[in-house]
């Protein structure tokens, strides 16, 4: 497994450029592509881009409020408190990659922006804690859990697709939940990532005599130092506008009038999306985080963690319309269903994903791309709908272990380098590629 670990992580040292230079060479080359194999003339391939830039402008807003406020929540003093005693626990190296990545796991299971940023802080709280930890690793380990938010609650496609009035309806109906995450081979696949990506990830660690590389304790206590000078800014603790900013009652007041419209809105029927999760986590967090300007703080620093995001999605809602324009979406799917059969498209729909990811890599907005054509084929083979969308929501989770925009806040959080971690990621992505290939092979036949 070293050999393996130091080939990946080696490879990626000296090729992997910055996630922001990968977004513009991807940018280029899916416009190279519309030209060379669609034969799009190059005019209507920028034109394509340039109108499609800012096309998901109110997405792109959705994710980083998801993440901003998924920060806040995950750094609450209850959740904090939690964190350490974990920590408390844990006293080996390997078992810190494996708390750390059953801790990204299970919060990305419960919700992906959730558990995009409680597994990095898991692991820095662990890298200090636990002497001889090797810092990248633990980093990427925790990450790697985000794949199980393609099998958990927050799973775009799914969720999408058993609510009422979803854009495919005419063609595929509305698909239970009961169906898609919460069916058995789900389930079970579930598991056997939880069980086996942990594993794997602690097999990753330097031997002893091994090269590691430490948190510098140095450095977080100069972070931790800046925050304490900027809670020095707040006032004078004798003014009206300092005992208002401090207000418990304000928060708790405001934090149960917002609690009070999601449960009207469920038991009127309501449904949840993403503007409601963002609703939800925003007013949970100013309830857990006690007072107005104690949030504010703690938001302020989750916003450090989604400049690369806000910078890079454009390029993405951008190679997303050149796709779309040019047809190259439908050729990668035509490409791999052409070789399907009813019980083999759910696997080709798993593969063909995964490619498409590397340029779509939003749940949602990669099945608008892809969904239309895998339903089309899923009517014309008779596989279960069901099971391919399932195929086009692994393939995205999958490839999001090797896609960089992802991996924005983990290196925003860690103050890594992308080829610091992406070697790692690259093992993970192997295992979890044979797990989900196995469900989609096995499950047709169930």
């Amino acid at each position: 497994m070293s050999k393996i670990t130091a080939f990946f992580t080696e490879l990626m040292r000296r090729y992997l450029p910055d996630p922001f230079v990968f977004a513009i060479m991807l940018t280029l080359l899916t416009m190279a592509l519309a030209f060379g194999v669609e034969s799009r003339p190059l005019p209507a391939v920028v034109q394509d881009w340039g109108k499609g830039f800012w096309s998901l402008l109110a997405f792109t807003t959705q994710m980083a409020v998801i993440l901003v406020m998924g920060y806040v929540l995950a750094a609450a003093p209850v959740v904090d408190r939690f964190l350490n005693r974990i920590t408390e626990r844990v006293h080996t190296p390997r078992q810190a990659i494996i708390v750390a990545t059953l801790v990204g796991c299970i919060g990305s299971y419960l919700n992906w922006g959730f558990g995009l940023v409680i597994g990095g802080i898991m692991a820095r709280k662990l890298a200090l804690k636990v002497k001889g930890v090797h810092y990248p690793l633990i980093i990427a380990s925790a990450y790697t859990g985000f794949t199980m938010y393609s099998l958990g609650f927050s799973a775009t496609i799914p969720v999408l697709i058993s609510t009422k009035g979803h854009g495919f309806e005419g063609k595929m109906g509305l698909i239970p939940l009961s169906e898609t995450i919460f069916s058995a081979p789900i389930l079970l696949t579930s598991l056997a990532v939880l069980i086996a990506l942990p594993l794997l990830n602690a097999t990753m660690h330097p031997k002893r005599g091994e090269p590691v590389t430490e948190l510098d304790p140095a450095s977080v206590a100069a972070e931790a130092k800046a925050g304490g000078d900027a809670q020095q800014l707040l006032g004078d603790e004798k003014t009206l506008a300092y005992r208002l900013n401090n207000s418990r009652l304000l928060s708790l007041l405001i934090g149960l009038c917002g609690m009070a419209y999601v449960v009207m809105h469920f038991v009127q029927g309501g449904n949840l999306d993403l503007n409601m999760i963002n609703f939800f986590i925003l007013f949970l967090g100013v309830l857990l985080l006690g007072t107005p300007m104690k949030y504010v703080e703690k938001l302020n620093e989750g916003v450090k963690t989604i400049g690369g995001i806000i910078l890079q999605f454009p390029f993405y809602a951008g190679i997303m319309a050149i796709m779309h324009g040019s047809g190259l979406v439908e050729s990668i799917a035509h490409l791999f269903v052409s070789v399907s059969s009813a019980n083999t498209l759910p696997l080709w729909g798993l593969i063909s994903s995964f490619v498409i990811n590397f340029f779509a890599p939003s749940g949602g907005g990669h099945w608008v791309l892809q969904g239309p054509f895998m339903i089309d084929a899923a009517h014309q083979l008779g596989a279960s709908q069901a099971q391919t969308a399932m195929s086009v929501m692994l393939g995205n989770g999958w490839n999001d272990l090797v896609q960089p925009f992802w991996i924005l806040p983990a290196l925003a959080l860690s103050k890594l380098k992308l080829k610091d971690i992406m070697g790692y990621t690259v093992v993970s992505m192997l295992l979890v590629g044979a797990i989900y290939a196995a469900t989609m092979v096995i499950w047709p036949h169930l």
